[in-house]
């Protein structure tokens, strides 16, 4: 960094403390900041009826906002132009910008640097130590001239617009490949597809392991939305009510009864093999003399087959339907030939492999900003 002037906050902002009452027949947009310095997003939007606190500020877009609370874990960010106008209630403080000292980008490209949140982090004793309107004033900041910080945030626009671009280029690669694989499930070249039911290609077990009070449990669970199975929480036998678990293995196929129609299953990772998981998840054996792993885990993975999961699930509140395993094991698949699946089973190994280089690639990527600000704003 250069020999630029540092300044305290105070000389380029101004705490701004006016509040408004609300109106129960208006609506009003609620904001919120995102942790680690990571912006400020809208929280919901909703009637003055159902805001309990009447007294509130108003949000004008460039404005700094600072949680009272999460300030210290990077609670903090600009105003978008999209939330002019968006109430905080008191726990928030918002700072004027003076637009003749301070760039408004410059600002926010420096509160995410490591130099500004070490300034915020050291203030109080503990994460939960609030952060008053004076701490912020007496952070300091580098002050090159109004046309030199331009300059800079031009050249860190540049470089985020780069990145982004990066990270929409191997999301469009994997979409085309994601695309590709289910091809081979629901259009394969040359073949007619023919249904069966679930019960021809996965085989039921029951839950397997007594629980013992004393003992340690690592648990696995099923994201929703396609996401596949994930290594959850680890449990002593005292802390759940259920007498029995089940163990899964690589290669097995479950699911929460009470998710499953908005995209809970999948096919069990060799990460999850020997964990367990709860009564509410059927664990089903797949045949794969039929049907391989993969062809399940995508083929359940996919959005247009959720709503098929969401009619044969009972319950008459939509957010309380249950997949039972006896009508899942009911429910009719589409299943090509083995050489088709294994084509499939080819592609689906190079996909994991791109997605893996690509893994690389976004951790890079990420931390190519960060390392900028570092540079420029070096202490």
């Amino acid at each position: 960094m250069k020999a630029w002037p540092i300044a305290p906050l105070s000389d380029v902002l101004r705490h701004r403390k006016e509040f408004i009452t609300i109106d129960d027949t208006q609506q009003y947009k609620r904001c919120r900041v995102q942790l680690h310095a990571k912006g400020v997003l809208l929280r919901d939007a909703v009637s003055g009826a159902d805001i309990k606190t009447k007294k509130q500020q108003v949000c004008r877009a460039g404005e700094f906002l600072v949680a009272e609370i999460d300030a210290k874990m990077g609670g903090f960010g600009l105003v978008p132009e999209s939330l002019d106008g968006a109430v905080v209630s008191s726990h928030y403080f918002l700072f004027e910008v003076d637009k003749t000292r301070l760039d408004k980008r410059y600002l926010d490209h420096y509160c995410r640097s490591e130099r500004f949140r070490n300034q915020v982090e050291a203030q109080g004793s503990t994460n939960y130590a609030a952060i008053r309107p004076a701490d912020a004033l007496a952070y300091t900041i580098p002050l090159p001239s109004l046309a030199e910080q331009q300059t800079i945030v031009a050249r860190l626009d540049a470089l985020a617009e780069k990145t982004r671009q990066l990270e929409a280029h191997l999301d469009a690669v994997e979409r085309d490949a994601q695309s590709l694989l289910r091809a081979y499930i629901f259009h394969p070249p040359g073949e007619k597809l023919l249904k069966k039911p679930m019960a021809e290609l996965v085989a039921m077990r029951q839950p397997d392991v007594r629980v013992n009070q004393l003992a340690q449990y690592k648990f696995a669970g099923v994201y929703s939305f396609g996401r596949g199975v994930f290594a959850s929480v680890n449990k002593a036998g005292s802390e759940f009510a259920y007498e029995r678990l089940s163990t899964v293995h690589s290669g097995d196929f479950t699911y929460p009864k009470l998710m499953a129609w908005e995209g809970a299953l999948g096919v069990v990772p060799p990460e999850c093999d020997g964990m367990v998981v709860s009564p509410e998840f059927p664990v089903f054996t797949i045949n794969t003399e039929v049907v391989l792993p993969e062809v399940i885990d995508i083929y359940f993975r996919t959005p247009e087959v959720w709503p098929e999961l969401a009619e044969i699930s009972g319950g008459t509140n939509m957010r309380r339907r249950r997949l039972q395993p006896s009508a899942f094991l009911s429910y009719q698949m589409p299943v090509s030939s083995m050489s088709s699946q294994m084509k499939l089973r080819e592609i689906f190994r190079h996909t994991k492999e791109l997605k893996a280089k690509h893994a690389a690639i976004r951790k890079s990527n990420a931390a190519l900003l960060p390392a900028t600000l570092e540079r420029v704003f070096a202490a």
